[in-house]
């Protein structure tokens, strides 16, 4: 049995080495809107910070904003000063590795976009040939501080998509399409 009255993902969080860098990128070059901060300097002087967090007791969260992109969940992004962090940005190859994509109308002027704002783009923009995701297009790119993001296009669908929605099955979800997404 899952978890009782589950909706669906109301956020993704993650950690950035500079909050207001961070923001300023999502909403310059991914035309997010910052909704609010949630805190400033929390931290404990007790094992709070390890028992609900996960985290060394002894860090503090300096900063955490919620963004929101258009038709997508919300981002809740930190920025954290802790004793023992991590400064390198996990690959996708790595365990807790990750990357977030966010859907594009156009791929080519996504891309163009992209480049001529200084983003680095890894490659040329992949399209599935065959399976599931044919028709799905995608690309990754990299935030100034090594986050890995993606955009991907699907402008006529993709053969999952387009044959769940015939058959009346739940279909993946799509930011322009959300009153559809699920039956």
């Amino acid at each position: 049995m899952p978890i009782p009255g589950m909706r669906g993902m109301e956020h993704i969080g993650f950690t950035v080495p500079d909050i207001n860098e961070a923001c300023d990128f999502f909403v310059n070059i991914l035309g997010a809107e910052v909704l609010y901060t949630a805190a400033k300097n929390f931290g404990a002087s007790d094992d709070w910070m390890k028992v609900h967090l996960n985290v060394d007791p002894r860090c503090v969260i300096k900063e955490f904003r919620y963004v929101r992109l258009g038709n997508g969940t919300n981002l809740e992004v930190f920025e954290y000063d802790a004793p023992d962090q991590v400064k390198v940005p996990l690959k996708n190859s790595d365990i807790g590795g990750h990357h977030l994509a966010f859907y594009v109308d156009d791929m080519d002027a996504a891309i163009a976009f992209l480049k001529e704002n200084g983003v680095k783009v890894l490659g040329e923009p992949t399209a599935y040939t065959e399976g599931p995701n044919l028709g799905l297009t995608w690309c990754y790119f990299m935030a100034p501080w090594g986050l890995q993001l993606e955009v991907v296009s699907a402008p006529k669908g993709t053969v999952f998509d387009n044959e769940a929605k015939a058959a009346g099955r739940t279909r993946l979800f799509h930011p322009a399409h959300v009153a559809e997404t699920a039956i």
